[in-house]
């Protein structure tokens, strides 16, 4: 078990949820296991858990024109604390389907709810072994 997912020992059918609701969103489907982990590290350099920036950093240098995309509009979430304005969603809607979008904005929210938890928690690196 994490230390993350020890937060949730609180309530055994949560931490379950949260698990599996963890594992659908992080695999490939619309949008690639991949990316959405470019998106995840992107979120984790300002959404304040040290267990999540710890994962490592976004590695721009290797993005596809997709990934790029998505992780801006990451950067733009974080940027307007979730109030992005239309014309920045809209890019998305030139890049992505509507399917790939609905992810991707899910993926977001549930990133940063799980990042934010860690946050609160302050919830440390593990340490190097």
């Amino acid at each position: 078990m994490t230390p993350f997912q020890k937060l949730l020992n609180f309530n055994p059918t949560i931490q379950h949820l949260w698990g599996n609701i963890s594992e659908e969103l992080e695999k490939d489907n619309y949008l690639s296991a991949q990316l959405k982990e470019e998106v995840r590290k992107t979120l984790a350099q300002a959404n304040g858990c040290l267990y999540c920036k710890a994962k490592g950093k976004p590695d721009p240098q290797s993005y596809d024109e997709k990934t790029a995309v998505c992780t801006g509009y990451a950067e733009a979430f974080l940027q307007s604390k979730g109030q992005t304005s239309p014309s920045v969603t809209n890019v998305l809607n030139e890049y992505l389907s509507k399917e790939e979008k609905d992810e991707l904005l899910t993926f977001i929210c549930f990133i940063t709810a799980s990042q934010y938890l860690g946050a609160l928690h302050q919830l440390q690196p593990m340490p190097i072994k």
